[in-house]
C-alpha cells in the first residue's frame, strides 16, 4: 500500500452518518462506540463520535482528491443532497479555481466541508 492520509472527521450520530454516506456509495468497514470507518473503493473516511458538535460552527474540512469528482457528485445529487449556499447537507458545483484545479464541495449533515478535488 502506498503512503496515504485518512481524514478523521466528527460525527454526532454514527447511524445517521453511515446512512448519509451510505447513500453516496460508502460502506461501513469498522465501527465501535467511538470510531467508525467508511470506505468507497480506495477512498476511506474515519469518524470519531462527537455528540455535542454544532454543525453551524463546525470548522472541520478535508480534501478528497479523486480521479472522477463527477461520479461522487452525481451520487450525492441522486441521494437528494441539494445544490445550495446554506444548510446541511449541501453541494456546490465544480468550478475551476484560481489554482487551475477543478473543485466541487460537499457539506455533510455535521457541517464538515469535503472539497472534491479533480486529480490531474
Amino acid at each position: 500500500m502506498a503512503d496515504h492520509a485518512t481524514p478523521n472527521l466528527p460525527a454526532r450520530d454514527f447511524d445517521a452518518t453511515a446512512k448519509f454516506y451510505g447513500a453516496l456509495g460508502f460502506e461501513q468497514g469498522w465501527r465501535d462506540d467511538g470510531w467508525m470507518i467508511l470506505e468507497r473503493g480506495e477512498l476511506m473516511l474515519e469518524f470519531f463520535h462527537w455528540p455535542d458538535l454544532d454543525p453551524l460552527t463546525s470548522s472541520f474540512s478535508c480534501c478528497l482528491r479523486l480521479d472522477d469528482i463527477d461520479t461522487l457528485y452525481a451520487a450525492a445529487m441522486a441521494a437528494g443532497v441539494p445544490e445550495a449556499s446554506t444548510g446541511h447537507p449541501r453541494l456546490h458545483p465544480a468550478s475551476i479555481e484560481a489554482s487551475g484545479m477543478r473543485i466541487a464541495c460537499l457539506v455533510d449533515p455535521d457541517g464538515t466541508l469535503l472539497r472534491l478535488v479533480q486529480n490531474p
